[in-house]
């Protein structure tokens, strides 16, 4: 059990805990949530004993061991399986010792307590979870210097799951994994036999992986049972009613006064008035919560292009004169979500960068609109701002003729605020350099925005409005995130990428994490029910959803040319003897219009009517 007593802790000065008390019972999977820079990371280096505590005390059970993943492991020689093994360092140790132990005593000893460990199974776990993260049975004997420091803190990752401590502190571990690895760690820690604390803001991970959320807001600590989604719905009842208590408080504490000012001169009601002061000086005063910062981003609307605005017939591409990708034959249009799915090292990120012109077509053919502007964000590029000049200046330097309120006004329409704006890029939070560089790769108004990994450093809140602007954005999105929330409110259709090639994935995303996390399971055939009609593949029902809104946006638009011809018809000087001639053509616009809406209605009504019989099937 990890009890937490009153503890305070500054910084400088400034308090980030004041007497905040939580107790984590043993083996309970827990996520850490709060906003960015509240003391998430500070309260781990504080239970690891990192950091001194001002007051109060943290305390675990005796010779508990504490782990988590600080850096990412040295570029070593050793192998990445062997790394993974020496994690568990009384297994090394023991090990080592049964290698030179003479003493029969002391050689039985070592022999027990190896049994008692499992230590014989550990290279087959240590593999298996280097597996899990998405390392193959070839590069697990590869030495760590071979990989790049990203792969790295997945074997930091590895060998702290491997060493099994009694409380596993985890600060962001889906930041550098994939979707594949993410779900993989889900499932695990799911299982995992001892406490867990996980600082995330992944909603999938918070619902699935952990059955409590300790909370750090207004420098306390507060204990809610249940997933994240449970903590989010009963927390905004808890502020509800609140601030309906203090609303009503107020009230009364309104009508009071008013008592006493009206009153408290005449004598005869003078006691009343006095007693009336006493009352509000009595009253405990309820504090409404402060309203949550609203996080936003603002995606400029691009101009519409004819479909598609992408075409790739017979396509390959790769590096040099390796082919990664073939047999491409690929279209998008500017309404399409497409989340890209499939195992790191596939070509995911070869495919993006073949959409964003990053990469050449080595054969085949790829038609593209001709004004057609693209966007692309990767997690790399937030690491390539420059960190000794602000926002502002970034701006400026892509807009030397645009009046500086307005490249203002386009920062805090991504989060930056004024404070923000004139800040050194190198001091803001790494939440702020997402924004810029989302920023960035938007300001052209795309009509094709390519996000690889976008919400990595982004809080809860940023992620929600980051879903909330693709929504409302009227160009093309292609999504590769480990974020499962986020495709699955995002995306509308999903581009396998696998065995060289990309084509659509007719399944849900659900059913493609059930695959991930049993590969080796067959499949049970459904049973066949009679004159059941056969429910249209996920790539016929996209389908039958895209016509659907495609059919609602003709009807919206025309819609409005109505309405705007409704509105110069009902000009009165319009109707003068000398304008009968422009009164007819505008008439006859009018009527076009009505018949092209009548259409466009029945169109939509039926594309509406298909996609229900398809639903219930």
């Amino acid at each position: 059990m990890l009890k937490i007593q009153d503890i305070s802790y500054s910084v400088e000065g400034r308090p980030l805990l004041v007497e905040a008390s939580a107790t984590i019972p043993e083996g309970h999977k827990v996520g850490l949530v709060g906003a960015n820079g509240a003391g998430k990371t500070t309260l781990f280096r504080l239970i690891r004993g990192e950091l001194t505590l001002d007051t109060g005390i943290i305390s675990l059970p005796s010779r508990a061991k504490i782990g988590g993943v600080a850096q990412e492991v040295p570029a070593s020689e050793t192998s990445l399986l062997d790394t993974v093994l020496s994690a568990d360092t009384e297994r090394a140790s023991l090990m080592a010792e049964s290698e030179t132990a003479t003493d029969a005593h002391r050689i039985a000893e070592v022999q027990t307590r190896l049994a008692d460990i499992n230590a014989w199974s550990a290279e087959a776990r240590a593999a298996s979870i280097l597996k899990g993260l998405g390392f193959d049975d070839h590069e697990q004997l590869q030495p760590c210097s071979a990989f790049s420091g990203g792969w790295r803190m997945r074997v930091a990752l590895a060998g702290v799951l491997f060493a099994q401590p009694d409380l596993l502190l985890l600060d962001e571990p889906t930041n550098y994994l994939d979707l594949e690895g993410a779900l993989w760690l889900e499932a695990y820690l799911a299982k995992y036999p001892h406490t867990v604390i996980i600082i995330s803001h992944d909603r999938g991970l918070l619902n699935r992986a952990v059955g409590g959320i300790l909370h750090l807001e207004e420098k306390k600590l507060t204990y809610w049972n249940g997933p994240y989604d449970q903590f989010a719905r009963q927390r905004a009842e808890q502020r509800a009613v609140l601030t309906s208590m203090a609303k009503k408080q107020q009230a009364r504490k309104d009508h009071l006064q008013k008592f006493v000012d009206r009153f408290k001169a005449k004598a005869s009601k003078a006691k009343q008035a006095q007693a009336r002061v006493k009352m509000i000086e009595k009253m405990d005063t309820i504090t409404p919560p402060e309203e949550a910062a609203k996080r936003v981003f603002t995606f400029p609307q691009p101009d519409e292009l004819s479909p598609p605005i992408i075409h790739i017939e017979g396509g390959s591409t790769g590096y040099g004169a390796t082919k990664v990708l073939g047999r491409l034959d690929l279209r998008i249009d500017q309404d399409d979500r497409i989340a890209l799915l499939g195992k790191n090292g596939q070509g995911k990120s070869t495919l993006s960068k073949l959409l964003s012109d990053r990469l050449v077509l080595m054969d085949g053919k790829m038609t593209r609109s001709n004004k057609l502007r693209i966007g692309y964000f990767a997690q790399h590029q937030v690491d390539e701002l420059h960190i000794d000049e602000s926002p502002l200046s970034h701006l400026q330097r892509l807009r030397p003729d645009t009046m500086q309120s307005k490249l203002r006004a386009q920062l805090a329409g991504f989060g930056l605020g004024a404070d923000q704006a004139d800040t050194e890029v190198g001091r803001l939070s790494g939440g702020q350099k997402a924004r810029l560089s989302l920023l960035l790769a938007t300001i052209d108004a795309p009509h094709l925005l390519i996000l690889d990994e976008p919400t990595n450093h982004l809080d809860i809140e940023s992620r929600e409005a980051l879903v909330e602007a693709l929504t409302a954005y009227s160009g093309a999105v292609i999504l590769v995130s480990h974020d499962m929330h986020l495709l699955g409110m995002v995306a509308d259709r999903l581009w396998l990428v696998k065995d060289g090639t990309v084509a659509p994935y007719d399944d849900d995303l659900e059913t493609y994490r059930k695959m991930l996390l049993q590969p080796d399971k067959p499949t049970k055939p459904d049973k066949k029910v009679e004159d059941k009609p056969k429910r249209p593949s996920r790539d016929a029902m996209l389908a039958l959803r895209s016509e659907a809104r495609k059919g609602e946006e003709r009807v919206r638009k025309l819609n409005e040319m109505r309405d705007k011809l409704a509105k110069k018809l009902a000009d009165p000087e319009l109707y003068e003897d000398a304008r009968a001639g422009e009164l007819a053509t505008w008439n006859k616009k009018y009527a076009e219009v009505m018949d092209a809406l009548g259409r466009a209605e029945t169109l939509w009504m039926g594309a509406l009517e298909k996609l229900d019989q398809a639903e219930t099937v």
